[in-house]
């Protein structure tokens, strides 16, 4: 028997594949299939079943293509009610997979889909559970994200959810593995760890949400307490998961498509697509495409796509670094924006060598900030997380979390001049760029983010003044 764990850190995910006597299950893949075909070739091994813990918010699965690929069926636990074919598993079901077996455990409460496998080993042993989105290492799923589909609120989805950890998954052995669909990072829970392996034992002694003696109205407001609202693309993943999707082979032959800076201009007018520009910061505040939006592809990069573009059906045109083209369209695909028409042949140089308009962010140094700033007359925005502004910041700034972007850019006075920073900058560069792009011009950008202002002599505080703090 072999367990690996597939991690994937922009995207915080854990597929999980598994082999035994020849043959292999997978549990959660990726989008992008072709990495678990060439380790099935490799190991010799038949792929016998595609396990899926339940409809996901946060990626498109790659179960459609692998199955195709493969002919190995797609298992669902209880109630899932996918629209193309598959087998819906009956709680405690048992599959075999060359000398082990995975034993189905219906654990809804994340979503009323939701399962838990349990693998009993060689010898008839429990030895680990693939809890998805129910149990995280330090945490538990979320209880709002399935409200409509279930005609549930969130309170009694977490009570629902209580039961499910107490009675399936709390009665297992100490010594039983865990091991979660995602890690820290993730918007399907609150605070997960970011270790990403843990034992039954370890997490009753260390998560919250497993104490042996909390009731179930405690487990309730601690689980519901501080939810942010989820990310708007979450609800388009779920249908593509459910429903079905273009293949990834598909997606990827059109954002492959290289075009002159002619063609990409002349695509961009006809088609209303956005621009999207995934080169560093650094790079990117120097010179761009007018109305471009910069989203780093050295960062949190698809999360923050799906936050920012959301609509899973806008087109969109690429400019990369050169040679990171099917990095790119790949990462992009993971969370369902398949709608990519080609990018930037040769990257954004081919569009300078053409004289076309160019834009810039006006970007300033942490140093040159300390010099410029007077905190009790200048307007400074934060972008952090509520989290990071509460812990330290700069005097008298305002934070307005740059997932809520779309609700304080309407209380920006344009003709006003304001700072804005985030941690490093990567954030803060993602809304410069959204603000330009809806013809805000009068910030500054500060480089380096609090990390680069907190080396300086800029007054800072952790005292927050709620009419400062965007709820």
């Amino acid at each position: 028997m072999q367990i690996e764990q597939i991690y994937t850190g922009c995207l915080a995910q854990g597929a999980y594949y598994i082999t035994s006597n020849g043959e292999a299950a997978i549990i959660d893949p990726l989008r992008e299939v072709q990495p678990y075909l060439d380790r099935l070739e490799r190991d010799d091994v038949r792929l016998k079943y595609i396990f899926e813990t339940h409809f996901h918010a946060d990626f498109v699965s790659g179960h459609l293509d692998l199955s195709k690929a493969t002919n190995a069926p797609i298992v669902y636990g209880p109630t899932a009610k996918p629209e193309f074919e598959a087998i819906v598993a009956t709680d405690n079901q048992i599959f075999e997979i060359g000398n082990i077996k995975i034993k189905v455990l219906h654990t809804p409460g994340h979503t009323m889909e939701s399962t838990t496998y349990l693998l009993l080993d060689e010898t008839g042993k429990e030895h680990a559970i693939f809890s998805g989105d129910t149990l995280f290492i330090g945490d538990v799923g979320r209880p709002d994200l399935a409200q409509k589909a279930a005609g549930m609120t969130q309170e009694q989805l977490a009570g629902t959810l209580f039961h499910s950890l107490r009675d399936k998954i709390m009665t297992l052995a100490d010594e039983v593995i865990v091991y979660p669909a995602h890690g820290a990072g993730s918007a399907c829970g609150k605070n997960m760890s970011k270790e990403t392996v843990s034992t039954i034992g370890q997490q009753k002694a260390t998560n919250y949400a497993l104490r042996v003696n909390m009731t179930e109205a405690e487990f309730i407001k601690e689980v519901t307490d501080g939810l942010l609202p989820p990310p708007a693309y979450f609800g388009m993943n779920v249908a593509m998961n459910k429903k079905g999707y273009e293949s990834f082979e598909k997606v990827l032959h059109n954002g492959m498509q290289a075009l002159s800076a002619t063609d990409f201009e002349r695509i961009a007018d006809e088609t209303g697509a956005l621009v999207l520009d995934t080169r560093n910061n650094g790079d990117f505040y120097k010179a761009f495409i007018p109305q471009s939006i910069n989203i780093g592809i050295n960062g949190d990069f698809a999360p923050w796509v799906g936050a920012m573009i959301a609509d899973v059906q806008q087109p969109i045109l690429l400019v990369t670094e050169k040679g990171r083209e099917k990095e790119t369209v790949t990462r992009l695909s993971r969370v369902g924006f398949d709608h990519i028409l080609g990018h930037l042949e040769g990257g954004f140089e081919s569009w300078t060598k053409t004289n076309k308009e160019i834009d810039t962010i006006h970007r300033i140094s942490a140093a040159e900030f300390e010099q410029k700033v007077n905190t009790d007359k200048d307007i400074i925005i934060d972008i952090r997380k509520e989290s990071e502004y509460s812990a330290e910041h700069v005097a008298e700034a305002y934070n307005k979390p740059l997932s809520a972007i779309n609700d304080w850019i309407t209380t920006i006075d344009p003709k006003q001049h304001f700072f804005m920073h985030c941690a490093g900058g990567y954030r803060s560069m993602i809304a410069a760029s959204i603000l330009q792009a809806r013809g805000f011009r009068n910030f500054t950008e500060i480089e380096g983010g609090f990390g680069a202002i907190a080396k300086t002599t800029v007054p800072k505080t952790d005292f927050v003044c709620q009419s400062k703090v965007l709820k």
